[in-house]
């Protein structure tokens, strides 16, 4: 029934010699692999990883600066605690973002929130409801062009000035595609950096208005800054541009410096380990 010995031997040693010819001729980097598929199925597959690579990337680069933007935004309102101390926030998220600046902006002594329920709870009954919740949102709709447009931008251009002009020195093969050059690691820090510090400059009176408005009632002169326009207006008429609109600048330069420049850098490597190039 099962035939004899050598058969049975032969068969598998076949079967064998078929599973590692399989394994040699296989796809050798996901752009083979997902092409073998219906090219529609291809390019969504393709963009839904290039967005997982983002969150990765956007995460890594969160985590190493997110003590530095308590500071900051203590800076941006004027805390008093703070006077000798020199975005990115999506829709759906934007609550958590208020009352993470609101927990943020207390320090110790005057809490006027107990934890993050009492945030929501507080700011829903006294401040209008969910529309409590989203004070500051057309600057940060505002500012999210300028900033990330601004930001691929230098990242893009100095990417390609550099490999076009000193491709040996800046440049190496990448490590899926030897007949792409990307930049050094080293070299990748540094224009992701350079790129978040010309982007945060240009966007930074936006990010110190929506954090006003975030804080709300908690300012004294919340009555005052009730727009983006009058918050603008307020800051700019007491404080001026350089101790007003771009109040925190430099400590934020030591805040999104290193986190575009991991960020960056973390989406180029992690192009490389799904062989996107």
């Amino acid at each position: 029934m099962w035939g004899s010995i050598p058969e049975r031997r032969d068969h598998a040693l076949s079967r064998r010699q078929t599973l590692n010819r399989c394994a040699t001729q296989a796809p050798q980097d996901t752009r083979d692999y997902l092409s073998t598929f219906h090219p529609l199925f291809y390019n969504v597959t393709a963009y839904f990883i290039k967005c997982l690579l983002t969150c990765i990337a956007g995460c890594c680069a969160k985590t190493t600066v997110a003590p530095l933007d308590r500071v900051k935004v203590l800076l941006q309102a004027h805390n008093h605690h703070y006077k000798h101390l020199g975005m990115t926030a999506v829709i759906c998220t934007y609550p958590l973002d208020m009352v993470r600046v609101r927990l943020a902006f207390q320090v110790k002594g005057e809490h006027t929130y107990t934890g993050i329920i009492h945030a929501f709870k507080t700011i829903y009954a006294k401040e209008g409801g969910f529309l409590g919740f989203y004070r500051g949102l057309m600057p940060t709709i505002l500012g999210m062009a300028p900033y990330a447009g601004v930001s691929f931008f230098t990242f893009g251009t100095l990417k390609s000035v550099g490999l076009s002009h000193a491709p040996t020195l800046l440049g190496r093969p990448s490590s899926d595609n030897p007949n792409v050059l990307v930049l050094k690691t080293h070299i990748n820090l540094l224009c992701g950096g350079v790129a978040g510090a010309i982007a945060q400059t240009i966007s930074y009176p936006f990010d110190v208005t929506r954090r006003r408005m975030q804080l709300g009632t908690v300012l004294p002169e919340f009555e005052k800054c009730l727009t983006m326009w009058e918050t603008m207006k307020y800051v700019y008429g007491h404080h001026g541009i350089r101790r007003g609109l771009y109040r925190g600048l430099s400590l934020n330069y030591i805040r999104c410096v290193p986190s575009q420049a991991v960020a960056f850098t973390t989406y180029e490597l992690m192009k490389q380990f799904f062989h996107l190039n």
